[in-house]
C-alpha cells in the first residue's frame, strides 16, 4: 500500500488550541504553575456521551488548554508545531481556525492577537514547505454582536495566501445560541470574500443542519455527518456544491457514533457528497489528519484510488489559489501512479 503521509492533502478542520502537542502543553503548563486535568496529558483520546454533561467535560478540558496558552510565544509556537505536524502528514493547506477573542488579554486585544497568528502562518509556511492560512471563528456563547466584530477584523485580513483569512467560522455547542442571530456576522464576511464554515450536523441531526444552511449560507459545512440521516437534504448539499469536513475521531469521542465502523463515511462519499477529512482536536482526540486517512483505509475500506478522491476533494473545497490547487492535484496523481 502506499504511504498515506506522502499523499498530498488539504487540512480544513483543525482548531487552535486543539492542535497542540501534549508534550508542548505539558511545557506550558509548568511555565505557568497550571495543574492539567491527567485526561490532557494521559494520551488516551477522550470519550464521552453525546449529551450537555459531556459536552461540558470536553469544553472544560478544552478551556484548560486554553489557559496554559498566555503568550505572543506561546501563540507562535502553537501556530509552528501545527504546521510541522501537517507537513509531516502530506498536508500542502492547512486553514486553522481560531477564535482570537480567548487570546486576547495576554497581547494587548482581538487585532494583535489575529496579526500574531498571521505572522506566523506566514513565517511557518515558508519554513515548514506548505500554505498555512487562517478561519477565523466565533462561538455560539458569546453575543452575535461579538460575532460581528470578528467579522469585520477578518474581513480586514482576507485573502487566499499562507497568513491570510481565507474564512469566518461559528463554533462551540450546536445547542447553543439562536444561529439565525449570527447571520449578520457571516453576511459581513461574505461581502469581503471569505468562506462561510459553520460547525452543524454533528452533536444535533437535519434540522440542525438545514438552519445552518438557511441562515448562513455555508460553503463548507464543519462536520455535517448527520446530513446522512435525510437524503433529500443530503442530496441538496451535494447539488449546492456544500463541502462537508468530516472528523471520523471526533464523531466518536464526542459519543455521536459508537465505533469508528459507525461514522458514515462511506455512504456520504457514496452519495456523492464533497468530504474533507479532518482532525479538529488532536490533543483532545488523540489522532491527526493522517489518522483519519487510515481509518478511511483500514475501517472503512477505501482504495488507494478512492484515498486519492478524498484528498482532491480537501484541496477544492479549500481556499487555496487556483496554481496551489493544481500543484497539490498534481501531486495526488502522481502519487496514486508511484
Amino acid at each position: 500500500m502506499r504511504d498515506l503521509a506522502d499523499l498530498p492533502k488539504a487540512h480544513l478542520h483543525l482548531h487552535f488550541t486543539g492542535s497542540l502537542r501534549v508534550s508542548s502543553l505539558r511545557d506550558l503548563s509548568a511555565a505557568y504553575g497550571v495543574r492539567l486535568p491527567s485526561a490532557l496529558t494521559d494520551g488516551v483520546a477522550l470519550r464521552v456521551p453525546a449529551t450537555e454533561r459531556g459536552w461540558f467535560r470536553f469544553q472544560r478540558l478544552y478551556d484548560a488548554a486554553r489557559h496554559c496558552v498566555r503568550s505572543e510565544a506561546d501563540m507562535r509556537r502553537l501556530v509552528d508545531e501545527a504546521a510541522a505536524d501537517d507537513a509531516a502528514e502530506g498536508s500542502g493547506r492547512l486553514e486553522l481556525q481560531v477564535d482570537p477573542t480567548s487570546y486576547a488579554p495576554f497581547v494587548g486585544g482581538i487585532t494583535p492577537a489575529v496579526e500574531i497568528v498571521l505572522d506566523e502562518a506566514r513565517a511557518a509556511s515558508a519554513r515548514h514547505g506548505l500554505e498555512v492560512a487562517v478561519v477565523v471563528a466565533t462561538s455560539r456563547m458569546k453575543h452575535p454582536l461579538d460575532a460581528r466584530t470578528l467579522a469585520r477584523l477578518a474581513a480586514r485580513y482576507a485573502g487566499e495566501g499562507p497568513g491570510e483569512v481565507v474564512g469566518f467560522g461559528l463554533s462551540n455547542d450546536e445547542r447553543r445560541g439562536d444561529t439565525g442571530d449570527f447571520a449578520r456576522a457571516f453576511a459581513i464576511a461574505r461581502r469581503a470574500g471569505l468562506a462561510s464554515v459553520p460547525h452543524g450536523g454533528e452533536l444535533l441531526g437535519p434540522a440542525h443542519v438545514r438552519e445552518v444552511v438557511g441562515a448562513l449560507a455555508p460553503d463548507r459545512l464543519g462536520h455535517g455527518v448527520r446530513s446522512i440521516e435525510d437524503p433529500a437534504l443530503l442530496g441538496s448539499l451535494v447539488e449546492s456544491g456544500v463541502a462537508l469536513e468530516v472528523c471520523p475521531a471526533s464523531n466518536v469521542s464526542l459519543g455521536v457514533y459508537e465505533h469508528d465502523e459507525d461514522v458514515p463515511l462511506r455512504q456520504l462519499v457514496d452519495a456523492g457528497a464533497q468530504v474533507a477529512l479532518g482532525a479538529d482536536d488532536p490533543l483532545l482526540f488523540g489522532s491527526r489528519l493522517l489518522d483519519q486517512y487510515e481509518t478511511a483505509r483500514t475501517v472503512h475500506g477505501f482504495s488507494d484510488p478512492e484515498l486519492a478522491e478524498l484528498a482532491r476533494s480537501s484541496i477544492r473545497a479549500s481556499r487555496a489559489t487556483e496554481g496551489t490547487k493544481k500543484r497539490l492535484l498534481d501531486g495526488v496523481d502522481d502519487w496514486l501512479t508511484t
